[in-house]
């Protein structure tokens, strides 16, 4: 089976192919706008004219613009190409790619920035969806925790000045490639089934046009 992989959710867009579950190539840019016009090249260059069996795209949370690109690319490859289109959120990206033994010995938690002062709290532990909430207000961890994402300092900041258990870990933007580890597992029926719907948890930040 050949799956490509695509993610334009924070500031980097990547896209990854893997082969019978091997990677065999991955491109990234790095950038917090431009996806785009990224995400396309990108695409075409690790998929090299091949033809995938199945599309996974991470839906978010993350931004605005760079998920409708992504998903909106994801979407037409699948449609173009009659493969399979699959979910992944932006905190399994960001767990996967942590060692198996850390996830294993401390829950992970994914924090976002939403860049308004307050950030996206998604807990992998819990199976619950992302949560918007102000840095003073993250709850308490039922144990060891091991933060993730581009707000994982802050929340680790937090989470320490209260006397908790949390390792900040170097896993700050999701990529590609780790979020296929997790289509891969999705697509074999190992975790339940995610589609591509977007995920976007809050409305994008838009100012309407003076009356």
């Amino acid at each position: 089976m050949r799956l490509l992989v695509l993610d334009g959710s924070l500031a980097r867009c990547s896209a990854a192919l893997f082969q019978d579950g091997a990677l065999v190539a991955q491109a990234a840019q790095a950038g917090a706008r431009g996806q785009p016009t990224a995400l396309p090249p990108l695409a075409e260059q690790v998929l090299a004219g091949a033809r995938p069996d199945a599309v996974a795209v991470v839906v978010g949370p993350g931004g605005f613009t760079g998920l409708r690109t992504a998903i909106a690319l994801a979407e037409g490859i699948a449609l173009a190409t009659a493969a399979r289109l699959v979910g992944v959120t932006t905190g399994e990206a960001l767990a996967a790619a942590l060692p198996e033994a850390l996830r294993e010995a401390r829950a992970v938690w994914a924090a976002i920035d939403t860049k308004r002062g307050r950030f996206l709290l998604e807990r992998l532990d819990a199976g619950t969806p992302p949560e918007p909430m102000a840095e003073r207000d993250i709850p308490a961890p039922p144990g060891p925790v091991a933060l993730v994402g581009d707000a994982a300092p802050l929340a680790a900041a937090r989470l320490l000045a209260r006397g908790f258990d949390a390792m900040l870990t170097d896993s700050r933007l999701p990529s590609a490639a780790a979020a296929g580890l997790v289509a891969l597992r999705r697509l074999t029926g190992d975790i339940p089934w995610r589609d591509a719907t977007p995920l976007y948890v809050e409305p994008p930040a838009v100012r309407l046009p003076a009356a």
